[in-house]
């Protein structure tokens, strides 16, 4: 496994759409995947999606705290969002800032994994609810930035002083 370089903010690489995957049996994407984990772990991270990391593969990776393993997700689209509540979210290509920003209360996402198995999630909340928006915006090039409702939402944040909390996902998410 292998630690790949972070793309930050303004690289044009992360407003690129993913592509889905199509080839599940390509020895490469279990390495990718693999590499994908080593590198959210380096950086932090409670998910980091492909484009993070260069790849246009529509491929993401998720553990929450409580989580003992990682879950790898192909080709994740959110099908179902309900409610609406402000966060605080920050991402690994935009380190030292944090915004307030509006995400769903409920989310049901769909994805397969590196298995080939259909992976679903229906009605999930909280951490996970926010996790699985913000990477899919990544696969889909949109960045938590252009959700700000004012530019004071965004705000920058001393190293290791980042909010705690069931909203909170700088160092969190991808």
């Amino acid at each position: 496994m292998a630690v790949l370089q972070m793309h930050y903010i303004p690289d044009p690489v992360l407003r690129e759409r993913a592509r889905k995957v199509r080839d599940l049996a390509d020895p490469a994407l279990r390495k990718l995947a693999d590499d994908m984990i080593e590198s959210m772990y380096h950086y932090n991270g409670v998910g980091l999606a492909a484009n993070q990391i260069g790849s246009l593969k529509r491929i993401c990776v998720i553990q929450l705290p409580e989580d003992e393993e990682p879950t790898v997700l192909l080709n994740l689209e959110i099908t179902r969002k309900e409610g609406e509540r402000e966060v605080t979210e920050g991402c690994l290509s935009l380190p030292g800032w944090q915004g307030r920003i509006l995400r769903a209360e409920k989310v049901w996402a769909r994805g397969v994994g590196l298995d080939g198995k259909p992976i679903r999630y229906k009605g999930a909340t909280e951490l996970l609810a926010q996790a699985l928006e913000h990477e899919c915006d990544h696969l889909d090039g949109v960045l938590y930035t252009d959700h700000l409702r004012a530019p004071d939402d965004l705000y920058e944040v001393e190293q290791g002083a980042e909010e705690e909390g069931e909203g909170a996902v700088e160092a969190a998410a991808g």
